[in-house]
């Protein structure tokens, strides 16, 4: 075998071998996914809702009992977060339009192994909303985030 025939079979070979490979992925650049990215999913109508019962005092407390019901188990006690769930006490939370947390509510997000409380009520729903919403944030995570 010639040296031109030796290197356009060694080509041919390679680009086989690159083909079968299949094609590669692109490397994910934006860094690790955070936990709250699902908040940031909800579509615009509903990210625009407001919570109906937000001048209900007596929502809260509502949303308390079913926040035990329901979320404390992966949530933790108070939202502080747990091993199955994250804090609900996270600035990205708390800072979530009313409309968003009622989305992730109402859809769960599966894959991460949170419910769907679409058979909820929806002014339980909005009671919950009223509750996660009363949390506020950790001061603990605040400081450790160099905030006063």
């Amino acid at each position: 075998m010639k040296l031109y025939q030796f290197v356009i079979v060694s080509v041919l070979f390679f680009t086989a071998v690159v083909a079968a490979a299949g094609p590669q992925k692109e490397p994910n650049l934006s860094g690790p996914k955070s936990v709250y990215d699902e908040l940031k999913k909800a579509p615009a109508k509903y990210r625009g809702k407001t919570n109906p019962l937000d001048n209900d005092t007596d929502a809260v407390a509502a949303g308390g009992i079913l926040f035990e019901e329901h979320c404390e188990e992966c949530h933790g006690k108070e939202g502080m977060g747990g091993k199955k769930a994250p804090s609900l006490r996270a600035e990205e939370v708390q800072n979530a339009e009313r409309g968003a947390i009622f989305w992730i509510l109402t859809n769960g997000v599966v894959r991460k192994r949170m419910p769907v409380w679409s058979k909820l009520p929806e002014p339980e729903r909005w009671q919950l909303v009223s509750y996660i919403k009363s949390l506020g944030t950790d001061a603990a995570e605040t400081k450790a985030a160099g905030k006063p």
